[in-house]
């Protein structure tokens, strides 16, 4: 099962750095669940949208806000996963939108610079207290197009946001004074890894021009406390229903393992033997 919460050492390094790096956070075998449900899910597929990244690529994603029942709810109420948001932000939190990152072999786009922060602003939200779990499905390397972040960022505020392509992109010149003097940081990470960062987090990650995919999902929660003051897209306070660890590999075997469909075998399928069988 999952590994979590966060320890206090994680906890001190993401108040100190805006971000820190839970290795081996999900087994082997409930990060293959999640893969194996987003590239088989027709769904997902159906709702996915690109968002062009400013520089001939787009990145595809898709977006939800509830996080319902399924593998992907189950991961993202977790009690690991959400006790370390509620260690994180201090006190209760609520989910506050979920995604799945489709950066794919030699096509997937890049993110430009920028806070979160930079686009929940818009919905009513006063104060920076969300934050980010970002697992990963795939390896994320320097290759195909790994999370960069610069390391402190998290402590200058709000930085001005652009329209870059059909992202929100922070203000260039200020962000690079700010890498100038706090510096880079590639987030190379493996299958299960969870990366926890703050919405004030300036980050950014380039094109996928390897061989390799590289999908992630990204849970997203506000403290309960920093309700929006007026509607927007995602949701405003709306209660988390927190469930074991243990139920990601079972809704996996309900996902996958015929539990709740009346699954025809292949040796009892007729359809064409029964032609041969017609009378002429």
């Amino acid at each position: 099962m999952a590994s979590g919460p966060l320890s206090a050492a994680h906890v001190a390094e993401y108040r100190h750095q805006g971000f820190t790096l839970a290795r081996g956070f999900f087994t082997g075998q409930e990060i293959e669940l999640l893969g194996r449900a987003a590239r088989e899910d027709r769904e997902l597929d159906r709702h996915s949208f690109a968002r062009g990244d400013g520089e001939g690529g787009k990145v595809r994603l898709s977006l939800w806000n509830h996080p319902g029942d399924s593998v992907y709810g189950m991961f993202a109420r977790c009690q690991s996963v959400v006790e370390s948001a509620e260690l994180i932000l201090g006190g209760e939190v609520y989910h506050y939108h979920s995604k799945m990152i489709m950066k794919d072999a030699r096509v997937g786009g890049a993110w430009a610079w920028h806070q979160d922060y930079g686009y929940w602003y818009q919905n009513g939200v006063l104060y920076p207290l969300l934050t980010s779990a970002f697992i990963a499905v795939d390896p994320a390397t320097r290759e195909n197009g790994c999370m960069q972040v610069i390391p402190g960022s998290h402590d200058i505020g709000r930085v001005d946001h652009i329209l870059t392509g059909d992202q929100a992109g922070a203000d260039p010149e200020r962000v690079r004074e700010i890498q100038a003097r706090l510096g880079l940081v590639y987030v190379e990470m493996a299958p299960g890894d969870v990366l926890f960062f703050h919405a004030n987090l300036l980050h950014r990650s380039d094109q996928n021009r390897s061989e390799h995919p590289r999908w992630s999902m990204i849970c997203c929660y506000n403290a309960a406390r920093n309700n929006p003051y007026k509607e927007s897209h995602h949701p405003r306070y709306t209660p988390l229903a927190k469930v074991p660890d243990s139920l990601i590999l079972e809704a996996g075997a309900k996902r996958f393992g015929g539990a709740d469909v009346s699954w025809l075998e292949p040796e009892a399928d007729e359809s064409a033997a029964s032609l041969a069988n017609r009378p002429e």
